[in-house]
């Protein structure tokens, strides 16, 4: 049997979708020991694909930084517009439909798959003639549908009626048998609101669109349940442990900052704080002015065994970490970015369902009250329902089934 060969490609912005992307390609090498696995993505997911051990596709030097994008488009105050980001990728965008191109066009791949590469769906959809040229079957990962305006302004609304009219034209699309989407969640994440005027709801448009994987994580949470133990791993002692997080983009700066001012005023009632701020791969901790007797680390491997060891976890409401938290069952703060539609709507609307995590508004969050609801929190018992935690194994399930249907039926 000849090697199959896979393009994988891990947009979306930031480590985390890197991160599940690995986890799934790593349990479908589980079943296909002969399956290459070539990557296209931009920093800093190429970054840390590269440093644990994949295989990057020769054109990913080219293949343009998504989130230098974001991080460009974003304001102070924890604010990012997610509709300016897409109008200002709009560049990046058409760089990496070419060297997509370029890499489907100088070799055969047997699959693609493409979590939140949405610039290359969009190509694929509208230019048939790509389509026929790769004859491959093509698989998109999802973890929303549907956008939405953030504010009054009517460019905006107009905008995000444009948009959403991509998700409302998209089923056809996944009606030829050889496109498929996962969906990384459950049928209920997807809200039920309108995607505009006589069009379908997100969750219409979901249930036509998608298989449902449940929720990827890279790890076991019940190998986690122990928080001593965890504790001792890492090299943590017995003192009130708190974690703070803005994820892999460099956006949430003032997040951090706040966790800053905070930290004194939550040390004067809880004298033996150990209080982490972790800045990730795109911010230097020389940035941040913080006190001394705080620790400050950049990027940090397995975040989760620290989400695991603490006693409060202070975040970015990134769909990653959340779903982390929640698993894990650690008490925990998140903040939405503002003006961030897939925060605001999509991840605050899971966490409710799950009753996960407590919702915190920058602008409306001083030192004061951040201090506050941190000691009011922090070691307490949560009551989160279980949730699933099996997608690594359902999404590579349902990869092989698309790509065992092709082989069989090459027509499709």
């Amino acid at each position: 049997m000849s090697k199959k060969k896979v393009l994988f490609i891990s947009g979306s912005l930031g480590l985390g979708h890197a991160i599940r992307d690995l986890a799934i390609a790593r349990e479908l090498r589980k079943g296909n020991p002969d399956m290459g696995i070539s990557w296209l993505a931009g920093p800093p997911a190429s970054t840390w694909l590269k440093e644990a051990g994949e295989s990057l596709h020769p054109n990913i030097g080219s293949y343009a930084d998504d989130t230098g994008s974001a991080e460009k488009s974003a304001k102070k105050g924890f604010r990012l517009n997610l509709l300016k980001y897409l109008f200002q990728a709009m560049g990046s965008w058409k760089q990496n439909v070419k060297v997509f191109e370029q890499a489907v066009t100088s070799e055969k791949f047997d699959l693609i798959i493409a979590d939140e590469a949405y610039e290359i769906y969009i190509a694929l959809k509208k230019r048939k003639e790509l389509r026929d040229r790769i004859a491959a079957p093509f698989m998109m990962i999802y973890d929303f549908v549907g956008d939405f305006a953030m504010s009054w302004n009517p460019v905006e609304k107009l905008g995000i009626y444009m948009w959403n009219g991509e998700w409302a034209k998209g089923i056809p699309f996944y009606e030829e048998k050889r496109n498929a989407a996962l969906f990384v969640g459950e049928l209920e994440d997807v809200p039920e609101a309108s995607l505009g005027f006589r069009r379908p709801t997100c969750r219409e448009v979901a249930e036509k669109m998608c298989h449902f994987t449940g929720y990827v994580l890279p790890f076991d949470p019940s190998e986690y349940m122990d928080k001593a133990m965890i504790r001792e791993k890492l090299g943590y002692g017995q003192e009130p442990l708190v974690i703070c997080s803005i994820g892999g983009t460099g956006v949430g700066k003032d997040l951090l900052s706040l966790c800053a001012k905070a930290f004194p005023i939550m040390k004067e009632r809880v004298s033996d704080l150990h209080m982490v701020l972790v800045c990730g791969p795109r911010l230097s901790p020389d940035s941040l002015d913080v006190p001394k007797e705080m620790d400050i680390k950049g990027y940090v491997p397995g975040l989760y065994e620290h989400f695991a060891a603490c006693d409060l976890a202070i975040v970015q409401a990134g769909g990653a970490s959340t779903l982390e938290l929640t698993a894990l069952r650690r008490p925990f703060l998140y903040f939405p970015l503002e003006g961030h539609w897939e925060q605001q709507i999509h991840v605050c609307g899971r966490l409710d369902r799950h009753k996960a995590g407590v919702r915190m508004r920058y602008s409306e969050t001083t030192p004061q009250t951040l201090a506050e609801t941190a000691i009011q929190n922090m070691g307490k018992e949560v009551a989160y329902p279980p949730i699933k935690t099996n997608g690594v194994e359902q999404a590579a399930m349902l990869i092989n089934r698309v790509l065992s249907d092709f082989r069989g039926n090459p027509s499709h």
